[in-house]
């Protein structure tokens, strides 16, 4: 688990794979244990269990399975059997097809199907289904192929679909067939004569039948407006016109309309076939016709139109679904490489601040009747602080910030930010607060939380142009699996946190890019652009997701998710009493950078303790295994040499009685747990910091171990 949490960035996995991978025996394989891996192995599973679509690594010539949570579901009763399984014998009925993928690709090649028809056990029965397949090679550590990324997405729904809509055209088309023979055999409702001088119809039995002609009518002497009432009132004047061309032109009259049948609202579909009859002069005389019974036909069209609209509507559906998943996929990739470029810079800059801030505090007391120096010092000191909460804002976004989350109810944010957001905002800007009488409780950061919070309404505040009323609400709902499809978050209860303004809002342009550190689109000297970036990391890092809801011209709408907690509330612990910093114990300092492990040396001095300096810990634990006795171990996280310092504390640990230790980072992420606590026994004093943080912890560290 350390190699993984050193290599992986473990912290900030999620779903069940992350753990069947750490907990799976490799030494039985080719692969051998977690800690030989190379960098190119340990790069693609970080890749493969990122990924929302169905990923699955062939990794060596025999094609070791590695796959992530999409994958599972779709291996079904496989899983989790095929986890470090060779290919072929996990999927022995395509063991074939299997050894042609990974020969191909491990050749440098790659191969790609659309809908693959393949046969695959399905609860020990063969089914036939059908697979989009992308395989790519995975370059090893040397640059040449060393094993097999395949993306794997199953169309079976999608070609059954299709098969269904051919077989509905070919009903169709056997119907239509049908319809023509049943009009050569019989399919007739009646035959008519319209005399269009008199304006009267003649008609047999079958055609007075189907216009509901009461008996007393002569079937010679049939009005023609008790035809046309009994015609869908939708279609009549089409009917009306198609009637007036044919005698106006003399072409034949097709019309297709709809009869009321019965006495009910029920209507059939007709077709009415006939010519205009003209006397010498060029007069209508008369008007011959045919009525046939089209309804079934008709039914079948409108069920093939419908049948049609349907697949194309579920067609783009997921097509949509898909380019939103692979747009949400590019977009995390992007946020984790650009986090893991922060922490990286955020963790240097950290050790440079706490040079400048460890000198600046020693000329400081050196210097204190000089005022000069101090109005100097103190004006550098400001600097270092900003600084140093600006290095603080990239480590949350990089999710490698120390959380000390604890139950809390949301009902208490008002009493935490009422006054300061009263202060911050002026009095032209209004807050309005809504909270449930009952919201469920959250397992934060309380301290973080706050500070997100001010960071969104301060946004606001400036959206606004400093005028306007932002609304602040919470709601406890429960997710689905729709709301959570390639989100990043499990359905369940969350706690949804809100922050709303009417200001200027965001372009879909700006709003792609709006959680990117250094982002920003306020003036010069106005922003420094991590304030939706700390949002966004703080939130990750707490297990839920944020969403930005925003329309030009008409506002933005923050959505923070909190999963629901089902512990007890914390109560606010009372502040300890003052602690004496000065003390006579003995320290032994692990510092790689020399300029840190002199300050850090000369100010621990100067409150009264002795001190022995080690460069790495190589050289500490060669001390401590000499005879040297200290009482606390004071190590960076970070440092070069066969000994590092986990392996200290683990020393330390294992004394009788334990040794204490205190860690000082620039970022915790390789000592902070996955839920992003400490362990009981760590202690962490975050760089850069002050000669009293300092001291006062050391002091707190060898009180708590006596």
């Amino acid at each position: 688990m350390q190699f993984l949490s050193e290599h992986f960035g473990c912290e900030g996995w999620r779903g069940e794979m992350s753990a069947r991978i750490r907990a799976f025996d490799w030494s039985v394989t080719e692969l051998g244990p977690l800690q030989h891996w190379p960098t190119s192995l340990r790069m693609a599973v970080q890749f493969l269990l990122a990924s929302p679509v169905p990923l699955v690594m062939l990794w060596g010539r025999h094609g070791y399975m590695i796959y992530n949570d999409a994958y599972s579901v779709f291996a079904g009763g496989r899983h989790p059997y095929l986890l470090g399984s060779p290919v072929e014998l996990g999927w022995p009925e395509v063991a074939d097809f299997n050894r042609n993928v990974v020969d191909t690709c491990l050749a440098g090649g790659t191969l790609s199907y659309r809908n693959k028809e393949l046969v695959l056990l399905r609860s020990g029965v063969p089914e036939d289904v059908w697979m989009d397949l992308y395989y790519s090679p995975v370059p090893g550590d040397d640059g040449s192929p060393a094993g097999v990324m395949a993306i794997v997405v199953e169309t079976s729904a999608h070609v059954l679909s299709e098969r269904a809509r051919e077989q509905a055209e070919a009903a169709f088309r056997t119907t239509n067939e049908r319809l023509q023979m049943a009009l050569n055999t019989g399919a007739v409702l009646g035959s008519f004569v319209w005399d269009v001088q008199l304006d009267f119809l003649s008609g047999d039995e079958r055609f007075a039948r189907t216009f509901a002609y009461p008996a007393p009518y002569d079937l010679n002497r049939l009005p023609s407006g008790i035809a046309m009432q009994r015609v869908h009132e939708d279609d009549r004047g089409r009917v009306r016109a198609l009637i007036d061309e044919a005698v106006r032109d003399g072409g034949p009259y097709t019309a297709e309309y709809r009869v009321r049948h019965g006495q009910g609202e029920q209507y059939r579909w007709v077709l009415a076939s006939g010519r205009c009859d003209y006397d010498d002069q060029g007069r209508p005389l008369r008007f011959p016709g045919v009525l046939i019974d089209i309804h079934e036909r008709k039914v079948a069209e409108s069920a093939l139109v419908q049948l049609t609209r349907d697949l194309e509507q579920r067609v783009e559906q997921e097509v949509r679904a898909r380019s939103e998943a692979e747009e949400r996929l590019r977009q995390s990739q992007k946020l984790e490489a650009i986090g893991g470029l922060t922490g990286g810079v955020a963790h240097d800059f950290n050790n440079v601040l706490q040079v400048i801030a460890g000198n600046l505090h020693l000329l400081a007391r050196q210097q204190r009747d000089n005022p000069g120096v101090q109005q100097r010092v103190a004006a550098a000191i400001t600097a270092v602080e900003r600084g140093a909460k600006l290095s603080s804002q990239l480590l949350a976004f990089a999710r490698r910030q120390q959380l000390s989350p604890a139950v809390y109810n949301l009902r208490r944010l008002s009493d935490g930010l009422g006054e300061l957001l009263a202060r911050a905002l002026g009095e032209t800007v209004r807050v309005s607060m809504q909270v449930p009488d009952q919201p469920w409780c959250i397992h934060v950061d309380r301290n973080q939380l706050e500070n997100a919070v001010l960071n969104l309404v301060i946004n606001a505040r400036d959206a606004m142009n400093g005028e306007g009323v932002i609304a602040i609400s919470a709601d406890n709902l429960v997710l689905g699996a729709e709301f959570c499809a390639g989100k990043e978050i499990q359905p369940g209860d969350y706690v949804r946190l809100s922050v709303r303004d009417h200001g200027v809002g965001m372009a879909p342009a700006t709003l792609a890019k709006a959680f990117e550190p250094f982002f920003t689109t306020k003036p010069d000297g106005h922003g420094t652009g991590l304030g939706l970036s700390m949002v966004f990391g703080f939130v990750k890092q707490s297990a839920g997701y944020v969403d930005i809801l925003s329309t030009e011209g008409q506002g933005t709408t923050v959505q923070m998710y909190f999963p629901r907690s089902e512990a007890a509330e914390a109560q606010e612990e009372q502040a300890p009493p003052p602690r004496l910093l000065q003390g006579e114990e003995t320290i032994l300092v692990v510092e790689d950078d020399d300029q840190v492990r002199i300050t850090a040396a000369e100010l621990l001095e100067q409150s009264g303790y002795r001190v022995v300096t080690a460069e790495n810990g190589d050289v500490a634990m060669r001390f401590l295994l000499d005879g040297l006795r200290v009482d606390l171990i004071f190590t960076d996280v970070v440092m070069p040499g066969q000994v590092k310092s986990a392996d200290l504390a683990a020393w330390a640990q294992a004394r009788t009685p334990p040794l204490p230790v205190l860690f000082a980072s620039g970022h915790t992420r390789d000592i902070i747990s996955r839920n992003n606590q400490l362990a009981p026994h760590q202690h962490l004093l975050r760089k850069p910091y002050s000669p009293d943080a300092l001291t006062a912890m050391v002091r707190q560290v060898l009180q708590a171990s006596t």
